[in-house]
Parts: C-alpha cells; structure tokens; sequence
C-alpha cells in the first residue's frame, strides 16, 4: 500500500478524531497513536479513557505532549500508520510551557519558534518514514477575535502550525458534521 500523508482539520466535535480511527483501522497492520493530551484535571482524564476505549487494544500508544517528533524517532517499530491526535493539544501544552515560566505576558516569538521546532520535528519523521500519518487538528481561526493576548497568540501559533502541516501534506481534509471535505489534492 502507498504511504500517504493526511491533516485532518475542522472545528471541536467535527469527528476529527473518529475519522482518523476509521483510516487507520481501514489501512492497518501495526499502528502506533500519539496521544498529546495531558490529563491536568478529572474532565480531561474521564475523556481520555473514553479515547483509550475507542481504540483497538492492539494498536500501540505514544503519550507525548511535547517534543513529538522526537519521541517518534525514538519509537523502533516498524509501522505502517501514525495518528497523530492532537497538534491542537501540542500547541496548547507549548504556550502552557511558556506561561508556566512568564504568566500571561508570554513572548509570542519565543512560542511560535518552539512550535515551528516541534512541528518540523513531526514533518522530518513524516518523510523519514515509511508509515502512513494522519494528523489531527483543530481550525481555531473562523471564531471571534478572542479578548486576551495569551489567546490570540495560541490562535496565531496554532493557525501557523496548521498552515505548515498543510503545506507538507498530500491531502488535507476539512471536517464538518463528521463529513470528510477534500481540500487538498484539489480535484
């Protein structure tokens, strides 16, 4: 089967995730999942374990908040899909980082450097491997302008890494109400 590479985007609960499942299991063989998600409360951790149940117990998990790419490398498997869920949760665990260190009065340059470092990190992994990857992530840019600074930058840096992804891709996939819309190859 030909490597593929695919950025699945669209806005939360537009099946972004399930639909990542459904192409990995329809490709298959050996699959490893890359989980950014950090579980900092109960919520996020009741949602995590839903994301657990929902994945064949065979496929393999990465948990890799940050520095993906690398922990990809390290990883010796021999794989035939990556699902990458989620850049949208990557970016966010960066900028907590960031904010970690200086508050709210972040250095938007100093985070999107990093977010550029980590998702080259990603496409140098993409085009070193065989595997076929899908990568999720979320369209943060058709909302309002948001109010504080620490989030517009989040919706600048991400909406950046998006634009990078795209551009490495073969095919992007806009996803609206579960439906897979074709944005890239154009037909």
């Amino acid at each position: 089967m030909k490597k593929r590479t695919i950025l699945l985007i669209g806005g939360a609960r537009s099946g972004k995730s399930s639909y990542a499942e459904e192409l990995a299991r329809e490709i298959g063989g050996e699959v490893l999942f890359v989980a950014t998600a950090e579980a900092r409360d109960e919520e996020m951790r009741r949602r995590i374990e839903v994301h657990k149940k929902s994945r064949p117990a065979h496929w393999h998990t990465l948990e890799a908040p940050c520095k993906v790419g690398d922990c990809i490398s390290k990883d010796n498997r021999i794989l035939d899909v990556v699902v990458l869920d989620c850049v949208t949760l990557l970016v966010n665990n960066v900028l907590c980082q960031h904010m970690a260190v200086s508050g709210e009065d972040v250095d938007e340059k100093a985070v999107e450097a990093d977010i550029k470092t980590e998702i080259n990190s990603i496409i140098a992994c993409m085009v070193q491997s065989l595997a076929t990857y899908i990568m999720v992530t979320n369209e943060v840019g058709e909302g309002i302008i948001p109010l504080g600074a620490s989030t517009r930058i989040y919706r600048d840096v991400l909406g950046r890494a998006n634009q990078m992804l795209a551009k490495a891709v073969d095919e992007v996939y806009l996803m609206v109400a579960g439906i897979p819309l074709k944005v890239k190859p154009q037909n």
